[in-house]
């Protein structure tokens, strides 16, 4: 993959590994429950994996990477083959942004509907906004939030432009 011109110059952010019992299944919940889209898959002697971010995320790229390994390499982690292995949770999360409180009850609709509803919509405090939260196919935790915040404290520390909504 080219590198589009552009060089580190310091050191940065760039993603958040988990395990995966079953990659296809993980994809598929991620894909249909979150705005991420599969942006890569890769698969070596270690096992295979999926990469996901948001659409079209070109400056400040994030992503998920899911990981399915092979039983020699999981046992080095602790993680037995077939079983799913949580480890976001019970509050340890990874947190989704969306532009609107029924976007958040859309999302925990959908959710409950498949199962996987872990914390009723509510709003919780200034700072974290309208919350629900589901968990993936292996326990994982995914937080759902509107008016969290997050991006826009960000922001004014640095003094970058707010990006209308």
């Amino acid at each position: 993959m080219a590198d589009m011109g552009l060089k580190l110059t310091q050191p940065r952010w760039t993603h958040v590994a988990i395990p995966s019992t079953d990659i296809d299944r993980s994809v598929e919940f991620y894909t249909k429950l979150t705005p991420l889209v599969l942006v890569g898959q890769n698969k070596d002697d270690s096992g295979q994996s999926a990469w996901l971010s948001n659409p079209e995320q070109v400056e400040t790229p994030f992503v998920l990477v899911l990981a399915q390994l092979i039983p020699q390499v999981a046992s080095q982690f602790g993680i037995e083959e077939g079983k799913p292995h949580r480890t976001l949770g019970p509050f340890a999360h990874i947190g989704v942004e969306l532009p609107s409180q029924q976007d958040v009850d859309d999302v925990a609709a959908r959710a409950k509907e498949m199962g996987c509803l872990a914390w009723e919509p509510h709003w919780q405090s200034e700072h974290v906004g309208y919350i629900c939260a589901v968990t993936d196919p292996d326990g994982n935790v995914i937080e759902f939030s509107h008016n969290q915040k997050v991006y826009e404290t960000v922001r004014k520390l640095w003094g970058a432009k707010p990006v209308e909504a």
